[in-house]
């Protein structure tokens, strides 16, 4: 790889990062909102970096042609001299300048960032998760719940009183809950599921309620689904299903921030 193209190289990755994090909400596919300025300035940064390079580049060679321009008068003075430079630099047959040739594989997410973003994690990711033990805390002991009806819940919260909540604060409550829909394995009817990121899409993890009591949409369509407690297991134990047997069901737009377990915010 030859220095022009190197240069283009870092003005296209930092061109690629800024349309993701600064011009479109690109980045929130695989970063937390908190990492978004750290984007903004590395790629500014890049984009400042290959803009001066290249500059650079062009005075050195605009000094080169003025440079050859006034030698034209003495080339027989110095042209042993010449010939011995020659044979110094020229002769080896090498640019140790150049990078590898599979450094042109760096232009391949460098641009797919400018015109073929990556997409998002989704039902395929979800429905090869493991235990969901790491997002759903253990608690001691849970506020009461408000009196609002249907109420509004995180898959997060509702799968923790569901399991430990030994006042059994949700029972014959109806729920209102947002998330995407993971098909089950094999047929098994489907999930209402939320990824969570803790920093990027590397370290995601999966919460997934399960639904009963309506067909599953096509994976990874966005609903709000109101319901009650699927009565599985003893109600604020281990052995209880987090599951919800619907009575509605409404698509949604997704989330801008979707990597986030929150309350549902649209009317059901």
């Amino acid at each position: 790889m030859k220095r022009p193209a190197q240069v283009l190289l870092l003005v296209l990755s930092g061109l690629g990062l800024l349309h993701a994090s600064l011009f479109s909400d690109l980045c929130l596919r695989y970063v937390k909102e908190g990492v978004r300025p750290l984007l903004i300035a590395s790629g500014a940064l890049l984009l400042v970096l290959g803009l001066a390079a290249a500059a650079f580049d062009g005075r050195r060679a605009d000094g080169r042609h003025r440079h050859d321009q006034g030698r034209e008068g003495h080339e027989h003075e110095y042209d042993g001299h010449e010939h011995g430079h020659e044979h110094e630099y020229g002769g080896h047959g090498h640019d140790h300048s150049a990078a590898p040739r599979i450094a042109w594989l760096l232009f391949l997410p460098a641009l797919s960032l400018l015109f073929f973003a990556p997409p998002a994690l989704g039902a395929y990711t979800a429905s090869r998760a493991g235990d969901q033990s790491a997002v759903v805390k253990e608690q001691k002991r849970f506020d009461p719940l408000p009196a609002t009806s249907p109420l509004p819940m995180t898959l997060t919260d509702f799968t923790a009183r569901v399991r430990q909540d030994r006042e059994r604060g949700i029972k014959g409550r109806d729920i209102r809950m947002t998330g995407f829909v993971t098909p089950g394995k094999r047929g098994g009817g489907w999930y209402l599921t939320r990824i969570i990121f803790t920093c990027c899409a590397a370290d995601s993890q999966s919460v997934k309620v399960r639904m009963y009591g309506t067909a599953a949409l096509p994976a990874n369509t966005w609903v709000s689904v109101t319901g009650t407690w699927h009565p599985r297991g003893a109600l604020g134990t281990r052995s209880a299903e987090a599951a919800l047997d619907v009575r509605r069901t409404t698509r949604i737009s997704p989330p801008v921030n979707a990597y986030t377990d929150d309350l549902p915010l649209t009317p059901s």
